[in-house]
This record gives structure tokens, C-alpha cells and sequence, in this order.
């Protein structure tokens, strides 16, 4: 048995090839050897939101904190509420952030193939976070 305390692991700033937005990683999990998924705790201020992406083995999403947004592409925008969990599947392109004027935390757990876990791609422009 391993524990890791609370505290242990460092909290990040989002990195802004991958948000758009005040975005915080708190991580919770790596993959190693014996295991193949990945978590953190993301928090996204409002406004703030992911790039596009997909996942070679999809994403579980669980929000625990807030209102929040999701859209798979082609899909509508969808609210997402605490205790909500969203599958995106393997290679579903797919963004994931806050609403416009509430934060947004989550749970997001991936695992990884040959050490990879996401594929990112270009940012939700303004008018696509807006449905338009």
C-alpha cells in the first residue's frame, strides 16, 4: 500500500496551450507500471475551458464542484453539475470547461498508451464556447 498525502503533490497552473482561461491541476494520480490510468483535479475559473482533444483510451469526467460545459464535437454544448459523470469515448474530439460566470471543478481520470494520454488540438474559439 502507498499513500500520498494530501499536499504531496503540488498544484499547477494550466498550461495555456491546452486552456484558454485561469485553469488549476491538481494532480492525484500517475500512470507507472503496474497501472495505466492517470487523475487530477482540474478547477476552471469562469469563462475558462479546455482545448479541443481526445484521448486514445477516452475520459471519465466527474464534477464535483460548480457548473460547467461540455461538447463533443457535432454534439451540443452541455451543462455539467456536480455529481454529473461524462464518457468521452476513445478518440472523441471533445472540450470540457467552467460556465460563463461559475467555476468548475473535476475529476478527470485517462489512461495512457505508450505513455500518452491526449491528443490536443486547437482552442475553443470564443464563438464555439458561445454556441455560435
Amino acid at each position: 500500500m502507498k499513500i500520498d498525502r494530501n499536499g504531496s503533490r503540488p498544484s499547477a497552473p494550466g498550461p495555456s496551450d491546452w486552456f484558454t482561461g485561469t485553469v488549476r491541476l491538481d494532480p492525484l494520480f500517475a500512470a507507472n507500471d503496474a497501472r495505466r490510468a492517470a487523475s487530477a483535479n482540474v478547477t476552471f475559473e469562469p469563462g475558462a475551458r479546455t482545448a479541443w482533444h481526445t484521448h486514445p483510451l477516452g475520459q471519465t469526467v466527474i464534477v464535483t464542484a460548480g457548473l460547467g460545459l461540455a461538447q463533443r464535437e457535432g454534439g451540443p454544448i452541455e451543462e455539467i453539475r456536480p455529481g454529473d459523470v461524462i464518457w468521452f469515448e476513445p478518440g472523441e474530439k471533445h472540450w470540457h470547461g467552467a460556465s460563463p460566470t461559475t467555476a468548475m471543478t473535476h475529476i478527470a481520470i485517462q489512461e495512457h498508451v505508450d505513455g500518452k494520454v491526449v491528443d490536443w488540438m486547437d482552442h475553443v474559439t470564443d464563438q464555439q464556447y458561445q454556441g455560435k
